[in-house]
């Protein structure tokens, strides 16, 4: 609906009326499902988190602040909050390091080359993560392709333990997430022109000057993007540290898991799994306005 107004002198000028709803009307088939889908059990697992839970009473209807206590006083649910971020901190710089290069090393290909490995990069995605999960812990084994080519090398004389322990976990996440990062770090790479590079090395700079003083400040947004990408997934992951870390090597979301559905107190895990969304949305948060900080002075 529009309405026109016009004045002697004075050119007409045309209301929408619905142009400046319609963008919020469009977008309500999205709202209502990210509400029923996404917001409401959100909220329901927090106003969970809020009840406290007895062994023979269950579920409570009052509200408190017992379990959020618990948790930030008991020494156990800190070291496993401590554990998950060491591992999706390690897990986040193994993907960068290998996953940096790699994209820049697909960059630089020609076709058909480049298409075909591109193809063996993202090809992990289309498989199951818990297959992978379990090719990594029969590489990882005792007994596995890992220790046994190490020790027939007489690089070690017993298999290290990689089964049940951090390193076997930060090794097999990596391996999962990798394409994460090699999508967001080819994306900057698209904006990359291949002329800067020609013209840094017609000034004599070699090719690790270029790498380090022309591409890397130009691709870091891409590295930051699939960091944060990384270290969500990571933080968050439950089939790979369950399978590869096991009952004894727990992290957040195991733990949310064990507490649902092991001793089944569902607010204590109610309340683990909020607090673990609220870290994620915080640190999150605190990278995304790094990039955009990096964004603005790569591109401006």
């Amino acid at each position: 609906m529009s309405a026109v107004a016009a004045t002697p002198g004075r050119p007409a000028t045309t209301l929408r009326v619905r142009g400046t709803y319609a963008p919020y009307l469009l977008s309500l088939p999205a709202l209502a499902v990210m509400g029923v889908l996404l917001l409401v059990p959100l909220a329901m697992t927090l106003v969970l988190s809020l009840h406290s839970f007895g062994m023979y009473t269950g579920i409570s209807s009052d509200y408190a602040l017992a379990n959020y206590v618990d948790v930030f006083t008991d020494p156990y649910f800190g070291e496993i909050f401590l554990r998950t971020l060491r591992i999706s901190l390690c897990t986040t710089l193994l993907a960068a390091v290998l996953g940096a290069p790699e994209a820049y090393i697909l960059h630089r290909m020609s076709s058909p080359w480049r298409s075909i490995f591109l193809l063996v990069m993202l090809g992990p995605l289309l498989i199951s993560v818990i297959a992978r999960t379990l090719g990594w812990a029969m590489l990882l084994g005792a007994t596995g392709v890992v220790n046994q080519t190490l020790i027939a090398l007489g690089l070690i004389q017993t298999p290290v333990e990689f089964m049940y322990a951090e390193t076997g976990v930060v090794v097999a996440l990596a391996h999962v997430l990798m394409p994460f990062m090699v999508i967001s770090v080819w994306a900057a790479l698209q904006k990359l022109d291949p002329q800067v590079e020609n013209a840094a090395v017609s000034l004599g700079a070699g090719q690790a000057t270029v790498l380090r003083r022309v591409v890397l400040p130009q691709i870091m947004p891409g590295i930051l993007s699939g960091s944060i990408i990384v270290f969500a997934l990571a933080a968050s992951s439950f089939a790979t540290p369950s399978i590869i870390g096991g009952r004894r090597l727990k992290v957040a979301a195991t733990l949310a898991y064990d507490e649902f559905l092991s001793t089944l107190n569902w607010p204590l895990g109610a309340t683990i799994a909020v607090l673990l969304l609220a870290a994620n949305i915080v640190i999150i948060v605190g990278c995304n306005r790094l990039v955009e900080r990096r964004y603005q002075q790569v591109f401006q």
